[in-house]
């Protein structure tokens, strides 16, 4: 089973829609028995990144979640603010992050207001930079649905699987071991984002 974790950061509807599209069985839960027994984890998430790691801690999900992917190596992909709180640290609230990914979270930088709106809303593009178990050959020039002011920053390259600009460059997707992170909105992205949660559920 798939466990979408449930922590109080919103969206998981549309994401267990996705999944279930798909014909895949997935479920949202904060139970902490559901989540040890999971085989795949998804981390949603729309919000601030201090308040997303204070659920975590409040709800008692951040052990068994550290447990499941650093031990057991379960895969989970992690949404929007899901992928940032993989980070070490965030700007956003400055505040520790989950540290599994070697990355800082910082935000958008813009050098007009007037042409570059934050928060980044809308569709954009993906150049992909390395090899990766989610991305295909089909969906490597598509489009994606962002809603983000804050973007991560990788220390190591390979991490990175794609970037997308929006004044600058900044990292859209990220991949390393079983951990892997989208910006956008799989869910919210029409067929290249089903493609995305259809391969994360097939690895």
């Amino acid at each position: 089973m798939i466990v979408i974790i449930d922590y109080g950061m919103g969206n998981l509807r549309s994401v267990l829609k996705a999944f279930t599209r798909l014909g895949i069985k997935a479920m949202i839960s904060s139970d902490i028995e559901e989540i040890k027994s999971a085989k795949k984890l998804v981390l949603p998430g729309v919000g601030h990144f201090r308040n997303g790691m204070n659920n975590l801690v409040k709800m008692n999900i951040l052990d068994i979640l550290g447990y499941k992917i650093l031990v057991e190596k379960t895969p989970i992909l992690g949404i929007c603010l899901g992928m940032q709180l993989f980070s070490k640290f965030s700007d956003e609230g400055n505040v520790k992050g989950l540290g599994w990914i070697d990355s800082r979270v910082i935000r958008l930088e813009i050098d007009d207001n007037n042409k570059w709106k934050i928060p980044h809303m809308g569709w954009n593009s993906i150049s992909k930079i390395n090899k990766s178990q989610i991305i295909t050959g089909k969906i490597e020039n598509s489009s994606f649905y962002f809603v983000h002011s804050y973007h991560v920053v990788c220390q190591n390259k390979t991490d990175i699987i794609s970037t997308t600009n929006y004044n600058i460059d900044f990292t859209s997707i990220i991949e390393k071991d079983n951990i892997y992170g989208v910006q956008f909105h799989p869910e919210k992205s029409y067929a290249p984002g089903l493609q995305i949660i259809k391969n994360f559920s097939l690895i």
